[in-house]
């Protein structure tokens, strides 16, 4: 069973910082240009990031330009989002998901996760 993993979310104060991880069970993660989404409660889902299979191209929404970094491990058949500078407005749940060319509209992407939270709060 394909199935991507997210881990690494949790509670942090603004201003702070956190890496969420996404790996991948039951196929190569390698192949597949990964994104990162997210959802707040009463909002639709959005893109943030996205990076190419061999991690040699990247794109980043605007909403987080300057402080979300995508970046993967092929060889760890990982995909990590570091996010800093982290407000109250990032809370959400964040996903990743797997798609065969770079976009961020969620209906490109066929292989999803089942998120981690993240709460930036003081």
């Amino acid at each position: 069973q394909r199935q991507l993993v997210e881990s690494g979310g949790g509670l942090v104060q603004p201003g702070g910082s956190l890496r969420l991880s996404c790996a991948a069970s039951g196929f190569t993660l390698n192949y597949y240009v990964i994104g990162w989404f997210r959802q707040a409660p009463g909002k639709e889902r959005e893109g943030v990031s996205v990076i190419s299979s061999s991690g040699g191209s990247t794109n980043v929404a605007d909403s987080v330009k300057g402080r979300f970094t995508i970046s993967r491990n092929n060889a760890k058949n990982t995909v990590y989002l570091h996010m800093n500078s982290l407000k109250v407005e990032d809370t959400a749940v964040y996903y990743c998901a797997a798609a065969n060319y770079i976009s961020l509209f969620s209906t490109d992407y066929f292989y999803w996760g089942q998120g981690t939270q993240v709460t930036v709060s003081s």
